[in-house]
This record gives structure tokens, C-alpha cells and sequence, in this order.
């Protein structure tokens, strides 16, 4: 249970509500690999408006399920934000979508989503 991802900020914020702690969970489910995919595509199109706004979006979330990429992702959401053309973030966005992948999947088997 919770290899990839961390519930002491999730649990600290819900004040230890499980419902509360189930619905977070729920979005993480939710949001989080969808903005992951557009991500995924807007990268390699170098679409930085596109990149900026999913890793802005992605950002609290990330970081209140500690995935351990939280700066990877600020990386990613610079690189768009300030339209860095020269600069590769291949790597970076790769172990961000790993990270949410394997997150999203332990997530769903612990909480039965």
C-alpha cells in the first residue's frame, strides 16, 4: 500500500475524514491522468501554452500526494510557461508520467476506484 504516492498531506488536510481522504483520492483519479495525456501529446508538439497550463493544473495535486516529481513538474510547466525551445525536458516530463501512472494504479487498487 503506497509505494508511489504519500496520504500524510491528503490525510493532515482532510483532518483524518475518510470520506474526505476517498473523495481526494477520487480526483486524483479523475484529473490527475488526464492532464498527464495532454502532457504526453503537448510536449513533443512543443505546445507550451498547452504544456504550462496541465502541469500549473497538475501541481497541487501532485504535491498534496507527495509523488516525489514535484520538481520535474515545475520544470515541465517552465519549459512551457516561458516557451524554452532550446531546452530538453524529456526526461523530466518522463518520470513525471511514470510517476503519475504508477500512482494512479496503486491508488485504484487501494481504494477500490
Amino acid at each position: 500500500m503506497a509505494k508511489h504516492y504519500k496520504l500524510d498531506r491528503v490525510r493532515e488536510m482532510a483532518d483524518n475524514d475518510e470520506d474526505f481522504v476517498m473523495a481526494l483520492a477520487a480526483a486524483f483519479i479523475e484529473e490527475v491522468p488526464e492532464d498527464a495525456e495532454r502532457l504526453r501529446k503537448a510536449v513533443p508538439e512543443k505546445d507550451f501554452y498547452e504544456t504550462y497550463q496541465a502541469a500549473h493544473k497538475m501541481k497541487p495535486t501532485i504535491e498534496l500526494f507527495d509523488l516525489g516529481v514535484y520538481d520535474e513538474l515545475i520544470e515541465v510547466q517552465d519549459w512551457g510557461k516561458y516557451e524554452q525551445e532550446d531546452k530538453n525536458i524529456e526526461t523530466q516530463l518522463e518520470k513525471v508520467l511514470i510517476a503519475v501512472e504508477n500512482a494512479t494504479n496503486e491508488i485504484k487498487a487501494d481504494f477500490g476506484l
